[in-house]
Parts: C-alpha cells; structure tokens; sequence
C-alpha cells in the first residue's frame, strides 16, 4: 500500500517518508440493541474518544460513549460503544460488520495562524512532502517521496519500503507533541516557533550528520528551527534507520496540540517552515 514518488537528481538516494494512516477504530461485536464494540487500531485514548463521533467508509457516523455504570476514573475502552442509531442487531448488521473500520469524524477549523482537524497525523507530514516535490526545481540527490502505511501499528510501512528502495540517507515528515499548553510538562517545543529538527524519541536517535545538514540549511535561508528531544513515541524514521546495515536518519517534526485527538492542532508558520527547509534540503547534496 505504500506510494512511491520519485523525483530523480545526481546526489545520494534520499528517502523521504509520511504515512498515510491515522489511528482508528476496529468493529470487534453487534449488540443485540444494534451498539457496536470496538478495539484500537493504534493509539486510541478512552478518556479522549469518549463523547466523540466516528465516520465509517460508507459514510455512516456514529457517537462513541460509555456505559452508565462505567468508572470514570478507571475508564477502559472495553467500556465503550458505538452508537449508529441502529434499531436492533439485524438493522445494524444490515450497515456495519465485523472487522469494519472507522475513525474520527473530522471537523475542519483555521484562522490566520492556526489549522484544527483530526487525523493531521501524519496528513501534514504528507502536504509537507507534497508541496516539497513542487517546489523542488533542481533536485541534487536522488530523492524518493514514499507515502507509508500502517506507521500506526508498528512503523510497517516504512520499513518495508526502506529494504526496498536501500537508500542513503532517511528522513521522516511527522508530528510530533507540544510543550507550550498549560501544565505541559518540560518539552521546549511549541507551536509558531518553526519545524523541529529531531534529536531523539524512543523509536531513534537522529544521524549528528544528518541534522548538521538541516541545521545548515535553516541558518542558510532564514527558516525558523527548533531542536526537538520527545521521550516517547516514534515514527517512520525509527525503522528506517534499523534497515538492513543501518540508514542515517532524522525526522522533521510539525508540532502538534491535542494529539491523537480529533483536533488536532498545528501552525501554519510551522509547516511553511517544514516545506523550506525540506526544499533546501533536497537542493544541496547531502554529505555524510
């Protein structure tokens, strides 16, 4: 499922990669009041999906909430449904089945600095790449724009496409947290402040060289960067650098409020940033 874009030029083999999937929710038992059960597909939060509403691929939409004797407090999503409006179990079976899958219903919000919607994981790490291949006029490596699937459950995507396209140098488009929301804990990166340039997550610890040619590139051209150390999660970039002997790789990160949510908020100033600096990146060859 993943898509490759290739744009060729004389430098090394660079590998791009942003996924196309989102977290979502699997179709796990039909109740005979026609309320549907669910299991994750990636990281689902209980507390946050609770009073929200799912789309399925057909269109239909339903409200996802908890059971009435349900404990707040110790809220697991074995405690969950979803509610279609079905009358019974054959009236729902007639719209859903097992196996059948849904996610967030996406509700589009912006004003001059800010973009809100869900599933912009990694959406954004898409627009970025595909603006990127636009502006990208004179490449100077050989530069492959992989669009990945199923990061969300394990990084597979990209993996598979690292053995495959063997490249030189591997770098992630994704999002990644924010520090700058009250009561956050001590994460220096915030929105508006530029596209951040990984350092470590628990997935990799980013190729010194590598970021050193990124660092360059945002001093060279006046591109807003900030240095991006996340004590969690991962991304594409993780098993990109695991690949075969060993990939150098980093990850530009487009950092995001209220993630894995339904509202996902990034900065435009931030993405703009993200698009030059890949840009100027893919423009000068990549020594390592």
């Amino acid at each position: 499922g993943n898509l490759f874009a290739h744009k060729k030029g004389p430098g090394p083999k660079v590998m791009m990669a942003g996924h196309m999937d989102t977290i979502a929710l699997m179709i796990i038992d039909i109740e005979k009041e026609g309320f549907l059960r669910f299991t994750n597909i990636g990281g689902i939060n209980p507390y946050i999906t609770h009073g929200e509403r799912v789309i399925f691929a057909d269109g239909t939409v339903g409200v996802v909430y908890a059971e009435k004797k349900a404990d707040m407090k110790e809220l697991k999503l074995d405690k969950l449904f979803i509610d279609i409006g079905a009358k019974d179990k054959e009236d729902a079976e007639k719209i859903t089945h097992i196996g059948d899958i849904c996610a967030y219903l996406p509700q589009h919000h912006e004003n001059e600095n800010t973009v809100t919607t869900g599933g912009m994981d990694d959406r954004i790490g898409c627009f970025v790449m595909m603006e990127s291949i636009k502006n990208l006029k004179n490449p100077m490596n050989d530069c492959y724009f992989v669009f990945t699937v199923q990061e969300e459950v394990g990084i597979r995507g990209a993996r598979m496409a690292a053995f495959k396209l063997d490249p030189d140098v591997g770098i992630a488009i994704d999002v990644t947290d924010s520090g700058d929301t009250p009561g956050s804990n001590r994460f220096v990166i915030g929105l508006g402040k530029g596209a951040a340039i990984k350092v470590k997550d628990n997935s990799l610890l980013s190729h010194p060289k590598v970021n050193e040619h990124l660092v360059n590139a945002c001093k060279n051209n006046s591109i807003d960067y900030q240095m991006e150390v996340l004590e969690f999660g991962g991304q594409d970039a993780g098993w990109i650098s695991l690949t075969r002997e060993g990939i150098p790789s980093t990850c530009i990160s487009i950092p995001t409020r209220y993630l894995h949510s339904a509202h996902e908020t990034i900065s435009k100033h931030d993405v703009v940033s993200a698009i030059d600096l890949l840009t100027h990146v893919l423009s000068t060859p990549i020594q390592i």
